[in-house]
């Protein structure tokens, strides 16, 4: 649209004659907001591969992501190594990618489709959680398989994550939309309710996102623990603490 070609240009202005002042940062991030309006009745239809449609989206997934060389990442259900070999591209040969399968002839298949490449560590672990030491992850991936954690196990997982998972580290989830999905929808979850069970657990949703044309959704979560306590201050009305509304 002309406005979005627009945006770039007056932004540039704006900062040129010092009525706006925005890093390159910030600059980028305006010019790259990405517009919910709805074009097209059919802009949402679902156009992607059968089985694993969000494969589609992998660029933008790790750009989102933003991992660094050195990065330690848990693959959790793991499957086939397909994320775990391009997560390896991105955590570099410092870093590792801990590939996680409940299966132990999943396991055996990575090892050894993945053994020239030793930053990957396909490795059994249990079904109630990563069987991991504490703080050894700087992210948990889960792509389309946390909706196969038995539902009454999947707080206590989440929590269990916050011990593994070092302070700064995040949660990425991946899965079917369950409310949207027309084929398989019980192999998915419902965002709201994810969000709900990972608040329990301590987490908080700081990225949420439907990938367009898979009825799959991306969701990162991080520890409570990063959003201390808002400092005191004064309402408008000089009241400490939240505005009341005014009484008649």
């Amino acid at each position: 649209m002309i406005a979005s070609r627009l945006l770039p240009l007056a932004l540039s202005l704006l900062v040129g004659s010092g009525l706006c002042s925005l890093s390159a940062q910030q600059t980028k991030e305006a010019t790259a907001t990405k517009s919910t309006r709805v074009e097209d009745p059919k802009q949402h239809a679902y156009e992607g591969a059968a089985r694993y449609p969000f494969r589609a989206n992998s660029e933008y997934i790790f750009k989102e992501l933003d991992l660094e060389a050195g990065d330690v990442v848990v693959d959790i259900g793991a499957g086939d190594g397909w994320w775990s070999e391009r997560l390896a591209e991105l955590v570099g040969e410092k870093g590792r990618v801990l590939a996680a399968e409940v299966k132990q002839d999943l396991v055996d298949e990575m090892a050894k489709e993945y053994e020239d490449t030793p930053q990957i560590e396909p490795y059994l672990c249990p079904f109630d959680s990563t069987g991991l030491e504490e703080d050894e992850v700087d992210l948990a991936f889960f792509a389309q398989s946390f909706h196969h954690i038995e539902k009454d196990a999947r707080v206590e997982y989440l929590k269990d994550l916050k011990k593994v998972i070092r302070p700064t580290g995040r949660i990425c989830i991946i899965e079917k939309h369950s409310d949207i999905a027309t084929r398989s929808a019980d192999h998915g979850s419902f965002p709201s309710h994810l969000a709900k069970l990972a608040e329990e657990a301590g987490w908080v949703l700081v990225r949420y996102e439907l990938m367009p044309k898979t009825y799959h959704f991306l969701t990162v979560f991080v520890q409570e623990e990063l959003f201390p306590a808002e400092p005191e201050g004064r309402g408008r009305n000089g009241r400490r603490g939240r505005r009341r509304d005014r009484e008649d």
